[in-house]
């Protein structure tokens, strides 16, 4: 034996080298191409891929690995880390356009998807009436709101509203659209008054620059400028009301007072609460208190009021996010949180002799949060799409301003989509709107007992229930279509069952004209007959026909011009025969594709659609009749008690 080192040992040492050098390589080539893949997982999802809690136990998440789990959670934190980072380096100078997607669908060719952009003013100067131009990859079509739209080639150019044409210093404005392009959604380009901008993809605020531009004039620069209010007060009920005296119930096709005088619902929908402004939009251009008189004395007994789950399990959980409107014109607001605002309202509607109905407008607080399939997202899941309307319920079983609840707005989804469409049979599928619209009810009435449910449709239904029940086919062929939500073939199969509340339920239909979409029914010519013939009838008409339960055409409405005015009429006539409840679509100048009620200062009635929607509100010896027993409706209607019924 000798002092120095054996050969058999160096050579092992240079194998285990050898093999440590080709674990190193491999570990590297791994991780690289790792990295190459990244990009997919930040691609926006489709609907029929999103993920729901509510199905944690799909077979695709049965087959991952811990492993696995823990390397996407990994790779997620990384992208959320980067995505923070890119807007950090994002230079607040000049004009900076931010814009997001998502709740993608299919539509023909075209991969649609819902745009919110954001146009942020980091200029020396204020902008004062604005044009944007969008340079955008295979571009087909686009249907927006808060501005002008029109499509040429590849380019997209929006113009300013009436409201939102000022952008101070500092301050932004959004708009949005539903956008159809051939290819995955891609801005390349944008200029704003000709002045080419900073793109940046990501979060958009949904903070209205006419809050944030009145206020700097108005108040000095202080946004939160509060009035002397004592809020406690500000929100204390009425003492003209009589608590208790005005829920509703069901007979047949009839809605019924505690007396069983028959009520006609025909209100109108005011949306905000659903889209990020969280109050109701319009408030940067009006006064809240002379608005909620003025749809009184314009004769409208219930307020549809679109909201997110969302919103309202931030609200129970103690969150109030901020509510946008302009603080001069509504001081009094100022010293209240988005909640408080809610509650104000209520107190005001009931001051006016008027009833609200909440509606799950949307899981999340999004202005396109209503083009997702279903009442749960990645973001909400189904317990807290329940949470929320429990919470409601609970709160407000003491106050029957609030007389109904609508369980969700427009369920829907295509045959292609899967289990992320919307069906309606008798199993307990996730996304069986039957047997959650059951579910939620229950949960509501449990909480409230008086409250009417509003359920409504979805938007396929199998032509042959017994072979294609449980919606495999993925053939369109196979399916009748309808509206979103419009679609109440299953009642005729698998009525909703409330039990002992059956009573409490009314199937709330949509409904809409060629403007909105050209659907099978409005090719060529048409009329009420072809219209009933083709599409209400076996929709949605036979359940009031039938008398199985009341009818609330939730949404209906449009533009006064062809080829939306024919249709309109029809179903105002519709309407007006069956004296069938309804809610106008709707009161918000900025409804993209209908229109509103009142102008874009929110203000000024649009007189001749008021008028055409004026022979439908319910009157008695030229007087609008309320749904409140004690308090009139308005100052040009009277109360329930007088009225004789229908």
């Amino acid at each position: 034996m000798n002092g120095g080192i054996s050969k058999k040992i160096i050579a092992g040492f240079v194998a285990m080298g050898v093999v440590i050098a080709g674990l190193i390589i491999a570990l590297v080539v791994t991780n690289l191409g790792k990295n190459d893949d990244s990009w997919k997982k930040t691609e926006p999802k489709k609907k029929s891929e999103m993920v729901s809690s509510a199905a944690d136990d799909s077979e695709e998440d049965e087959d991952l690995s811990d492993e696995e789990d823990e390397e996407e959670e990994d790779s997620e934190a990384e992208e959320d880390s980067s995505e923070e980072e890119k807007e950090d380096d994002v230079k607040k100078e000049g004009y900076v356009i931010s814009w997001s997607s998502g709740n993608g669908w299919e539509d023909g060719d075209k991969k649609m998807s819902g745009l919110d952009i954001g146009i942020n003013n980091y200029s020396d100067s204020a902008v004062s009436g604005w044009t944007l131009e969008l340079e955008i990859d295979d571009l087909k079509s686009c249907d927006g709101w808060n501005g002008t739209f029109k499509v040429d080639g590849n380019k997209l150019t929006i113009t300013n509203a009436d409201y939102n044409a000022d952008i101070a210093k500092g301050a932004s404005v959004t708009c949005g659209c539903n956008i159809g392009t051939g290819s995955a959604l891609n801005i390349k380009s944008a200029k704003l008054n000709g002045t080419d901008c900073t793109l940046k993809k990501g979060k958009v605020s949904q903070n209205n620059n006419n809050n944030n531009n009145n206020n700097n004039n108005n108040n000095g620069g202080n946004n939160n400028e509060k009035k002397d209010v004592d809020v406690k007060k500000l929100l204390k009920r009425s003492k003209n009301a009589k608590q208790g005296d005005d829920w509703l119930h069901t007979d047949g096709n009839k809605i019924l007072d505690e007396s069983g005088k028959q009520v006609w619902l025909t209100g109108v929908n005011w949306f905000g609460y659903n889209t990020g402004t969280n109050t109701f939009d319009g408030l940067w251009n009006s006064e809240f208190e002379p608005t909620i008189k003025a749809i009184a004395d314009h004769g409208f007994n219930l307020i549809r009021v679109p909201i997110s789950a969302e919103l309202i399990n931030q609200w129970a959980a103690g969150e109030y996010p901020q509510a946008n409107y302009n603080n001069a014109y509504n001081e009094e607001l100022n010293s209240m949180n988005s909640l408080e605002i809610f509650d104000y309202f209520l107190k005001l509607a009931e001051e006016n002799g008027m009833k609200v109905m909440p509606d799950i407008h949307s899981a999340n607080t999004d202005a396109s949060g209503h083009n997702a399939n279903l009442w749960y997202t990645d973001r909400v899941s189904a317990k807290e799409y329940y949470a929320a309307l429990e919470w409601m319920a609970d709160r407000y079983k003491d106050n029957d301003t609030i007389i109904a609840f609508d369980l969700k707005n427009e369920p829907h989804g295509k045959p292609a989509e899967g289990d992320q469409a919307a069906i309606w049979n008798n199993s307990k599928a996730d996304n069986n709107w039957k047997y959650v619209a059951e579910t939620a009810a229950k949960k509501v009435l449990a909480k409230n007992p008086n409250v009417l449910i509003m359920v409504e449709g979805i938007e396929i239904y199998p032509k042959n229930i017994k072979k294609n029940g449980d919606y495999k086919s993925q053939d369109n062929e196979d399916y009748y279509f309808n509206w979103w939500g419009g679609n109440l073939r299953g009642v005729k199969d698998y009525p909703i069952d409330l039990g002992k509340h059956q009573d409490k339920l009314v199937y709330s239909p949509h409904d809409y004209g060629p403007t909105v979409y050209e659907q099978p029914w409005f090719e060529g010519s048409y009329d009420f007959k072809s219209l009933k013939k083709d599409c209400w009838q076996d929709n949605w008409l036979y359940i009031h026909e039938k008398k199985t339960a009341p009818l609330l055409i939730g949404e209906w409405g449009g533009f006064m011009t062809e080829p939306n005015i024919t249709w309109m009429t029809y179903m105002r006539q519709l309407i007006k025969e069956n004296h069938l409840n309804h809610t106008f679509w709707c009161f918000n100048a900025n409804s993209g594709d209908t229109g509103g009620l009142v102008l874009d200062d929110f203000t000024t009635w649009d007189e001749e659609k008021y008028d055409f929607v004026k022979e439908v509100l319910w009157r008695e010896d030229g007087k609008f009749v309320g749904l409140d027993h004690k308090i009139a409706l308005g100052k040009n209607g009277i109360t329930l008690s007088k009225a004789k019924g229908l």
